[in-house]
C-alpha cells in the first residue's frame, strides 16, 4: 500500500476525495444505527417489549461496545494502517446490521446491535486522525465538518428512504427473502440497509490510501501507551478535555434523544403514518444538519483567521449551544404540525453546529501521536452521555414518570432542555483551558 506524501496532500483534490469516501462510510453507519427509530412499533408488537427495552436497543446495546472498543481500536490507529482499520469496521457493522434482520427474539436483536457498535467504533478515531494528516490547520475545521455531516446525511436518509422502504415492505404483507425465508417487514429493512456497507468496504481497499503522519516521531511510533502517555497528558489538562467532551456529549444527548423519539412523537400524538413522518424528518435532517455543521465550521475559521481568536474553534461550539433549550421545548409545546416541524429543523441545525469545530478543537489541542486515542476518549464520553443515556432517559420519563406513551413529547422537552443548558455552560468553561493549551504549544 502506497502512502500519500505531504506533496500529494498539497497538490490537488485527493484529500477532499478521501473525506468524501469517509463521509459516505459515516453516512452508512448512521443509516444502519438509526433505521431502528422507524421500526419501534412493529418491533414492539412482534417481540412484546416496552419503550424502555426499545430504548436499550437504540442506545445502550449499540453504545456498550461502541464506547468500550473505541480506545483499544484507536491505539492501533495511532501506529497502524488507519485505512485498514476503517475497512474492517465497515465490514463488521454492515454484516451485524444484516444479522439484526434474522433476529427472532429480543436478546438476539440486542446482540446484533452490540455487533453494530463494535464495527462502528473503528470509524471516527481513525478518520479524525487521517483527515488531520491530510489538511493544514486553517482548513481542518471545514474538512472535519464535511466528514461530520455524515450523521445528519445518514440519519436524514435513514428516515427519508427508510420510511419509504418500511411503508413499501408493510404493503407487501408476507415477505420471503432468499436463504432467510419468511421475514417481517422490520427484519427485511435491516437486511436491506446492511448490504451497501459490504460493497463500500471493498471499494475503500482500492480507492483510499494511507497518508503520512504529520510530525511523526519514529522513536515513539510503537511506544505510545494510553496508560503511560495519553492518560497523564489528558489528566494534566483535565478541565479542557472533560468540559469539552461532556459539553459535546450533552449536545449529542439532545440529538440522539430527538433522533430516537421524534418519529414516535408525531405518530402517537398527531396520528401521522410512518412514511410521512420519515419523509418530513428526513428532509429536515438532510437540509439543516449539514447546514448547521458547516456553519459552525465557517464561524470557527472566521473567528480564528479573520478575528484572530486563538480559541475560535471552541468559541464556535459555545455560540452554537445558546438556543438549543428553547428550540427543543418549542417542538412539543406548540401543538401545530407546521410549527413543530419547523422547530425540528432549527433543533437539527443547532445540534449539528458544534460538532465539526468541536472535533477540530480537540485535534488542535492534542499532540499528533495521541490524537486517535484522545479522540476515542472523547467519543467514549460523548457516546456514553449522548447515545447510551439519551434515548433511555426519554423512555424512562415516559414509562415511569408520565406512565403514558402519548407523553413522549413532554419527556423529550424535559430531557433536551436540561441537556442544552448544560452544554452551554460546559462549553463556556472549556474556553480558558483551551486557550492556554494552544498558547503553550508544547508539542
Amino acid at each position: 500500500m502506497r502512502e500519500v506524501s505531504q506533496s500529494d496532500v498539497k497538490s490537488g483534490l485527493y484529500p477532499w476525495f478521501v473525506v468524501i469516501v469517509l463521509l459516505v462510510a459515516y453516512t452508512l453507519s448512521f443509516i444502519d444505527r438509526q433505521i431502528i427509530s422507524l421500526l419501534v412499533d412493529p418491533i414492539r408488537d412482534d417481540l412484546k417489549i416496552s419503550d424502555t427495552q426499545i430504548s436499550l436497543l437504540q442506545g445502550l446495546a449499540f453504545a456498550l461496545f461502541y464506547t468500550l472498543m473505541g480506545i483499544p481500536i484507536a491505539k492501533w490507529a495511532d501506529t497502524r494502517s488507519r485505512r485498514n482499520i476503517i475497512v474492517a469496521g465497515v465490514f463488521v457493522w454492515s454484516l451485524m446490521t444484516a444479522f439484526c434482520g434474522i433476529a427472532k427474539n429480543y436478546w438476539s436483536l440486542f446482540i446484533g446491535r452490540l455487533g453494530v457498535g463494535v464495527g462502528e467504533a473503528a470509524l471516527s478515531p481513525a478518520s479524525y486522525s487521517m483527515i488531520t494528516d491530510y489538511f493544514p490547520p486553517n482548513r481542518l475545521s471545514t474538512a472535519l465538518s464535511l466528514y461530520g455531516a455524515g450523521p445528519y446525511i445518514g440519519s436524514g436518509l435513514a428516515y427519508l428512504l427508510g420510511g419509504a422502504t418500511v411503508s413499501y415492505l408493510d404493503s407487501l404483507g408476507a415477505i420471503n427473502m432468499p436463504v432467510l425465508g419468511a421475514v417481517s417487514s422490520w427484519q427485511a429493512a435491516f437486511v436491506i440497509v446492511g448490504a451497501p456497507g459490504l460493497i463500500l468496504a471493498l471499494l475503500m481497499l482500492v480507492l483510499v490510501r494511507e497518508p503520512v503522519r504529520k510530525f511523526e516521531r519514529p522513536d515513539r511510533k510503537h511506544e505510545v501507551s494510553f496508560i503511560k502517555d495519553v492518560a497523564p497528558f489528558m489528566i494534566k489538562h483535565a478541565r479542557f478535555y472533560l468540559c469539552h467532551a461532556c459539553a459535546i456529549g450533552l449536545v449529542s444527548l439532545v440529538a440522539y434523544s430527538t433522533f430516537a423519539w421524534l418519529p414516535s412523537y408525531f405518530i402517537r400524538v398527531y396520528g401521522m403514518p410512518v412514511g410521512e413522518v420519515g419523509r418530513n424528518i428526513g428532509l429536515l435532517i438532510l437540509i439543516f444538519g449539514p447546514l448547521g455543521i458547516m456553519a459552525g465550521a465557517r464561524l470557527a475559521e472566521y473567528l480564528q483567521n479573520k478575528k484572530s481568536y486563538i480559541d475560535g474553534a471552541m468559541r464556535s461550539v459555545w455560540i452554537g449551544t445558546f438556543l438549543i433549550t428553547p428550540a427543543v421545548i418549542g417542538i412539543t409545546a406548540i401543538r401545530t404540525e407546521v410549527i413543530s416541524f419547523s422547530l425540528v429543523g432549527v433543533v437539527f441545525f443547532l445540534v449539528a453546529f458544534p460538532f465539526g469545530s468541536g472535533v477540530a478543537a480537540l485535534q488542535m489541542a492534542t499532540p499528533p501521536h495521541f490524537r486517535a486515542q484522545a479522540s476515542a476518549v472523547y467519543l467514549f464520553i460523548n457516546n456514553l452521555i449522548g447515545l447510551a443515556i439519551g434515548p433511555t432517559a426519554v423512555a424512562l420519563v415516559t414509562d415511569f414518570v408520565f406512565e403514558n406513551d402519548a407523553a413522549v413529547g413532554a419527556s423529550l422537552s424535559i430531557v433536551g432542555a436540561g441537556a442544552g443548558a448544560g452544554a452551554c455552560l460546559l462549553s463556556y468553561l472549556s474556553l480558558k483551558p483551551f486557550r492556554k493549551m494552544l498558547a503553550a504549544d508544547t508539542f
